[in-house]
């Protein structure tokens, strides 16, 4: 059940593909029960990963950009930090502020607040209301 969770995740594979490797590999196994299988491991496996990855730094860049996922343009926020390594992303259907402010503050929450943040644009970064 792990290995074929796992395995549809980590090398993106049709479902039907995946019910076919298995079979080669003596395994019966229905392209509707890996789906399910996936469902139901797949949030598990992510907290696992979580806790086991390593520290981000406390020195983040973030930017932005479009591409194209399932035949629509997406916006896609990243963060990475001083080695290159992901701290977050979000991919969003629109670019807007409430977006821009969601991933930023999920990144916080998963993180913690970085030392020194830097962007190539002002609009990504969540402005401090002054009174």
């Amino acid at each position: 059940m792990w290995l074929c969770a796992r395995r549809y995740v980590a090398y993106a594979l049709i479902l039907r593909n995946l019910e076919e490797i298995m079979a080669e590999r003596g395994v019966q196994v229905d392209h509707a029960t890996v789906h399910r299988w996936a469902l139901k491991t797949l949030p598990t496996l992510a907290r696992v990963f979580r806790r086991r990855k390593h520290t981000v730094g406390r020195s983040w860049r973030m930017d932005e950009t479009y591409i194209q996922a399932g035949g629509q343009r997406k916006c896609l926020y990243i963060a990475v930090n001083r080695l290159g390594q992901t701290v977050d992303f979000l991919l969003t259907a629109k670019r807007d502020h409430a977006a821009a402010r969601s991933f930023f503050e999920r990144a916080i929450g998963l993180h913690d607040v970085p030392e020194k943040l830097s962007s190539t644009r002002a609009a990504l970064i969540p402005r401090q209301r002054t009174a």
